[in-house]
């Protein structure tokens, strides 16, 4: 260990000196010539401003001990907050199957007492069953309103996404330190996406814990905003070589991915999730309602203003509140929202690599461009032909529905002109929204048109609705 120290020693009293900080020359610039003493202040405490800021920079890409100690220290904690992570998502998860359980037998059970309470005799015994099942869905519905709010299925859902994510950083923090030796920076990314994490999937206490119904459905975002290359903060080297694998088929290959992510797999899946988003706030208004409603309706079984409704309140809607029960927390609907939007914060991960990627405009500063399409394309879960058809889709796509000053038009309605010969000459009426029509309906107006005389033809154009033909043209 002594050793150890003195070689350190050693070294470091070998090393040079930190570099000084350059004296501007002055004694050659005049007043005269800057306009001003002032200019010519301004000049040199810039100068020297950009010398140390260079300075500062070059500090912190240096290797250093500090720097390893940090990442060693930050390794260790994502280890542990991974484990953490996923021991609470196999809680969660055991509440969502024992609330459920609970809440349907109970749902079950009052129901159940309801009925008999309305074929019993009187006394006791009826009031005994009335009370009992009010009693269970007064419970139900008011830890029924509990679970809905939490949405277990939903949290046991963030958590493996935590635990899983913070597994991943472990791996490249520790790849990165055996492979090469960290820096400043290292430590900072690593810090800033330890923080990501930890704010797209916050510990599930009351105060921190996620809105479950969001009003507008967002992907999520586990990634710094100022996201540096990964390959390069941890590890990963860059390649050698002319254009280091890249070309400009490979630009525009990715490029077209890019395009295809955005319009499609990021969309569909902001889609899906609003979808589900929807069904999901259905369900957990209609659960509690339902018992609500079934706990009135057992509280006044047998008497005689309300006749045999109270039965079916009580023993109808509590069958039907199990049923809504066991679709929104035995179907995990809450896990599936969050699937989908954790899935359209990949795809939208994905776009900004790519993208930050082609933003570096020296391709030997890039990861290698061989390396890298092989890694889209896995995570995209496709071979390589299969994602050069992707990017060859996109471009035709593209190159089809912009137009010359390269904007993008899409319509969505489909119109066919028609050349028609007549007596007096040639008409070509334009027969609008063809896309609502099949085959036969087109053929059919079609013929109708190519019989017609000028003459008919003009009069029977007065009386269409500008919906299916509003233009025509003569010509000579």
């Amino acid at each position: 260990m002594a050793t150890i120290q003195a070689s350190i020693l050693l070294s470091r009293s070998a090393s040079p000196s930190p570099t000084p900080t350059p004296k501007v020359q002055t004694h050659r610039l005049s007043a005269r010539k800057l306009n001003g003493q002032q200019k010519f202040h301004t000049i040199t405490k810039t100068s020297t401003e950009r010398h140390r800021n260079r300075i500062n920079t070059r500090k912190e890409a240096e290797p250093n001990i500090e720097a390893s100690e940090e990442l060693h220290s930050i390794m260790n904690l994502v280890a542990d907050r991974a484990v953490m992570h996923q021991n609470i998502g196999i809680q969660r998860d055991n509440w969502n199957h024992l609330l459920l359980t609970s809440i349907n037998g109970m749902t079950v059970t009052a129901a159940t007492m309801a009925a008999l309470a309305a074929v019993s005799g009187e006394g006791n015994s009826l009031l005994a069953l009335k009370l009992s099942s009010t009693i269970l869905y007064a419970a139900a519905t008011g830890v029924l309103l509990v679970m809905n709010k939490i949405q277990p299925s939903q949290l046991a859902e963030e958590q493996r996404n935590a635990s899983r994510l913070l597994k991943q950083l472990h791996e490249q923090i520790k790849s990165g330190i055996t492979l090469r030796k960290p820096t400043s920076n290292d430590v900072k990314d690593a810090m800033e996406r330890v923080l990501a994490i930890d704010r797209a999937y916050p510990l599930p206490l009351l105060g921190a814990m996620l809105d479950k119904f969001p009003k507008a459905v967002e992907p999520a975002v586990w990634w710094p905003k100022e996201m540096r290359n990964q390959k390069e903060s941890f590890g990963g080297g860059k390649g050698e070589g002319r254009r280091n694998g890249w070309s400009k088929e490979l630009e525009e290959e990715m490029r077209g991915v890019v395009g295809v992510m955005k319009r499609k797999d990021s969309a569909e899946y902001l889609r899906l999730s609003k979808l589900v988003l929807t069904v999901n706030k259905v369900l957990a208004v209609t659960g509690p309602w339902l018992t609500g409603l079934a706990a009135v309706g057992s509280a006044l079984v047998r008497t005689p203003w309300v006749g045999s409704w109270a039965v079916v309140f009580g023993v109808v809607f509590g069958a039907l509140a199990t049923v809504v029960n066991t679709i929104e927390h035995g179907g995990q609907i809450g896990m599936i929202f969050e699937m989908y939007r954790s899935t359209a914060g990949f795809f939208m991960l994905m776009e900004e690599s790519i993208e930050s990627t082609l933003e570096e405009r020296a391709a030997e500063e890039r990861e290698n461009g061989e390396v890298f399409e092989t890694e889209v394309a896995l995570k995209l879960g496709r071979s390589l032909s299969e994602l050069k058809n992707l990017a060859s889709f996109s471009s035709s796509f593209t190159s089809s529905s912009s137009s010359s000053n390269s904007e993008s038009t899409e319509e969505d309605y489909i119109d066919i002109s028609i050349a028609v010969g007549a007596s007096k000459g040639l008409v070509v009426p334009v027969i609008r929204n063809d896309e609502k029509m099949n085959f036969a309906e087109i053929e059919k107006e079609i013929n109708t048109l190519a019989k017609m005389e000028l003459y008919q033809l003009m009069k029977w154009l007065e009386g269409l609705s500008q919906s299916r033909m509003v233009a025509f043209m003569e010509a000579s």
